[in-house]
């Protein structure tokens, strides 16, 4: 077990009460929209505190409309926390019992308030655009969490599973509150960073969501894999090589999230002068930007001391962001690009094969594309999966390419 363990998810009254009042004045401020009333427990989760409409040119093709939200979610340390994020209804007249939902996932857009995606749209504005509008052509609506502490209050927690599973599964909560067309029926689906936190949430979404959600399953691709592994070792003695920009990007913002997590583990005591600058960097930087600047930066430069100095590291890490073996109680799907340079093949593979190993209901593809293009390449597979997940059907289990 992790040296630091795992706060309880349960919340005193007392401590909803004393950050109602900020969730509100936050709410208004960040969607220049009047704060909705609070409800009595104004902490549970998928409570709305505020709704303004998206600008339509954030709107993913085949939306009818949209609303931006500020809502109520449960963070790293078991607390309250707010979360904004976006609803976006199909064209077309609702089904009996409403929309079917999926909760978007997104990849890494970086820590910055102001990269959040409901405030300036997706970090991959065409592809996601292309990616988002086929779900809503096939009848869905689609919930799209930014994760607590981007562009709410804090840092957000980069990686850690656990507290983005909350995240989505409440943004179907706020959705459905905010949009009474929206059914609880509802498939979790995402990319990258979101390709990880889809399948974490598929691990805990039955638990998060309760009775008054139904979950059907889950689609992630690019999804991190064992990254933890990778991040232990990190110290003064990593190699002393320059990694790709796009994976020192990663890296830095990995541990600015794991110090808003675990503050207790003083990450910027293991670092040199030069390692907080970049660390506080980290924590208000967008990806692209900030890919830019970390070009040519060795890792091992930045530590005085490595991360092994911290008593069970290794837990620490896997406790935060490690993608669940066991205990998946409803089918999910995971697409691996060939050619990913972000998230490496062998590491993914390795996940998927220990999830069949296991007895878990995972269906693994590969494919000859990269990073990004595993998405739009995962469609032809994805879309029926997922048609068969809501129609009430139990996809068989495969694995292959």
């Amino acid at each position: 077990m992790p040296a630091c363990p795992t706060p309880t998810r349960s919340t005193p009254a007392r401590s909803r009460a004393a950050v109602a009042g900020l969730a509100l004045a936050v709410a208004g401020a960040l969607l220049g929209a009047a704060p909705a009333v609070a409800a009595p427990d104004a902490g549970a989760p998928g409570t709305v505190t505020a709704s303004a409409p998206l600008p339509q040119d954030l709107w993913y093709p085949g939306t009818a409309d949209a609303q931006r939200l500020t809502y109520w979610t449960t963070g790293s340390n078991g607390e309250p926390a707010l979360s904004t994020g976006a609803v976006f209804v199909p064209e077309g007249e609702a089904p009996e019992g409403g929309w079917p939902v999926i909760s978007w996932a997104h990849g890494t857009v970086g820590l910055g308030d102001d990269c959040a995606p409901s405030l300036v749209g997706p970090g991959s504005r065409d592809r996601d655009f292309a990616y988002l509008g086929t779900w809503l052509s096939q009848g869905y609506a689609v919930v799209a969490s930014d994760y607590a502490g981007l562009g709410t209050p804090g840092t957000m927690p980069y990686l850690d599973g656990k507290a983005e599973a909350h995240n989505v599964v409440d943004m179907v909560k706020a959705g459905r509150n905010a949009e009474p067309s929206l059914s609880n029926t509802w498939v979790a689906i995402g990319q990258s960073q979101g390709g990880g936190a889809a399948i974490t949430t598929a691990r805990y979404a039955t638990e998060f969501g309760g009775r008054e959600l139904d979950y059907r399953g889950a689609v992630g691709t690019g999804v991190p894999a064992y990254i933890e592994n990778i991040v232990a070792l990190a110290g003064p003695d990593f190699p002393p090589l320059a990694l790709p920009s796009g994976l020192t990007a990663y890296a830095l913002y990995i541990l600015a999230g794991l110090n808003a997590a675990h503050p207790e583990l003083d990450i910027p005591g293991l670092l040199n002068d030069e390692g907080r600058g970049w660390l506080a960097t980290a924590e208000t930087e967008c990806y692209a930007p900030f890919k830019a600047s970390v070009g040519g930066l060795v890792i091992g430069s930045l530590f005085d001391k490595p991360l092994s100095t911290i008593p069970n590291i290794g837990g620490v890490l896997t406790d935060y962001m490690g993608v669940p073996e066991t205990g998946y109680d409803k089918p999910f799907f995971m697409g691996q690009g060939l050619k990913d340079t972000d998230i490496i093949m062998p590491s993914t593979l390795l996940l998927g094969s220990t999830l069949a190993r296991n007895g878990e209901p995972v269906t693994f593809k590969t494919y000859p594309t990269d990073h990004s293009g595993t998405m739009a390449a995962s469609l032809p597979d994805t879309v029926p999966f997922v048609r068969a997940l809501f129609d009430g059907q139990t996809p068989g289990r495969s694995f292959g390419s």
